[in-house]
């Protein structure tokens, strides 16, 4: 009779096991759906205007104690020189998508495909997204989360607050996120006082912002800040959605 009852546990401890991997997977399954849809409920919430959202890289910065400087600045307390000159560097064709510039999109497809180097091709709703809820390394999985974060995102916001959200997020120096903290830091002053020059300066230096210094420019950036500046001068049909 022992002899069967322990036939019996084994037997028991058999079919148990199936059971509880199937347990641990759909539990993992959830939590990678949740994780999925997070970003998706919070650009719901970022709707709001009172709401200040945080980039991964500042929470990035919370978790390994470095901390960082950040001042929320509202769109209308931002120098309207900064808001055409980072348009006019990082997407000029900003008031024209829906979140993604398709023809950048297959100019850059079709060179990678050409065995060419490629250019950038995010939009300022693509890499509000990424710094939202991604990571900053090039990865195909990455671009494929962030084009239809990018899309609703443009959907549900406005585009003056996508403006807002990017400019008070984005990175402009090592622990430095912000536009206000941005031109305290690089030109003691605020955000709604920047010239011409400084904006151009800011603007040029947002793909690469610890080796280029608004605030220290060399020749090189000098003159792309320098190009941008004029094309921020004649932006007037390109910013429609954003200035009356």
């Amino acid at each position: 009779m022992a002899e069967n009852s322990d036939i019996g546990d084994e037997d028991e401890g058999t079919e148990r096991a199936p059971r509880r991997f199937a347990g641990l997977a759909r539990r993992i399954v959830l939590v990678v759906l949740a994780l999925l849809v997070l970003p998706y409920a919070l650009i719901l919430l970022y709707r709001g205007e009172f709401i200040h959202p945080v980039s991964m890289l500042m929470l990035a910065d919370l978790a390994t104690f470095k901390g960082y400087d950040r001042q929320w600045v509202e769109f209308e307390e931002i120098s309207p020189h900064l808001v055409r000159a980072v348009m006019m560097s990082e997407d000029g064709q900003f008031c024209a998508h829906a979140g993604v510039d398709w023809e950048q999109m297959k100019g850059v497809v079709d060179d990678a495909l050409a065995g060419e180097a490629t250019r950038g091709a995010s939009t300022i709703p693509m890499q509000t997204v990424k710094n939202l809820y991604l990571w900053n390394s090039r990865s195909m999985i990455r671009k494929g989360l962030e084009l239809p974060l990018a899309i609703f995102a443009d959907i549900v916001w406005p585009k003056r607050r996508t403006m807002e959200i990017y400019l008070n997020i984005a990175e402009w120096g090592p622990g430095i996120y912000g536009i206000e903290a941005a031109a305290r830091y690089h030109f003691k002053t605020s955000a709604a006082k920047l010239t011409p020059n400084q904006a151009a300066l800011l603007a040029v230096s947002l793909p690469n912002p610890i080796e280029r210094v608004a605030g220290k420019p060399g020749k090189g950036m000098k003159r792309l800040a320098a190009v941008v500046d004029r094309r921020a001068k004649r932006s007037g049909a390109y910013i429609t959605c954003l200035y009356d």
